[in-house]
């Protein structure tokens, strides 16, 4: 009996170290292989506005993006930028990618550049959702670069898509919408916000 109660009490000290073990996002990375267009975390588009005094240090990164080049906050000093994190099986990724190309078009003028996060897809996959749905500003390729991760981290949930942050031409994140984009009118209006604020 000793030794049935001792092997019963060992498997669930087991079975509890395992699952500790176990991350939250092991269950997405299995809906995400599975392609049930599960596999995202998200919000309802709730749009956060940062007051500048509440900023905080700008967001200094680097990665390589889907075409293999190297692209990092500074090529992007002095402009407002958005950076929006995706991947290509996420629903409502594919259904703001058209917003997103129509604001990212709206704003050139007013000094504005948007950059894409792909926080799983390899650059083949990638580039074909790029294709896909024409957008024709470059993402970083997250998976696998912990770096990158790292330096994002504290902004925004790495593991959640969509999320979009908004940063001021400091670098500063002065915006974020946690979901979905559901009107390109929201962004562009947080995006000009942005650069207006930063014209002396």
């Amino acid at each position: 009996m000793k030794r049935r109660v001792m092997a019963a009490v060992l498997a669930l000290g087991l079975a509890a170290g395992l699952a500790a073990c176990t991350s939250p996002n092991d269950d997405l990375a299995g809906q995400y292989r599975e392609g049930d267009n599960k596999g995202f975390i998200s919000g309802d588009g709730t749009v956060t506005e940062i007051p500048a005094a509440d900023r905080g240090e700008p967001l200094e990164f680097s990665g390589t993006a889907v075409d293999g080049s190297t692209i990092s906050s500074a090529d992007y000093a002095g402009r407002v930028l958005v950076l929006n994190f995706w991947y290509a099986q996420c629903g409502p990724c594919r259904a703001e990618a058209p917003l997103l190309e129509q604001v990212y078009t709206d704003t050139q003028a007013v000094g504005a550049d948007f950059l894409g996060i792909n926080i799983y897809d390899g650059p083949e996959q990638a580039g074909s959702f790029e294709q896909t749905y024409g957008i024709s500003y470059p993402s970083l390729l997250m998976q696998g670069d912990g770096d990158l991760k790292l330096a994002l981290a504290a902004s925004a949930s790495v593991q959640a898509a969509p999320t979009t942050l908004v940063l001021d031409t400091e670098g500063r994140v002065s915006a974020r919408i946690v979901g979905q984009l559901r009107d390109a009118g929201i962004l562009r209006t947080l995006v000009e916000d942005a650069a207006s604020a930063g014209v002396s």
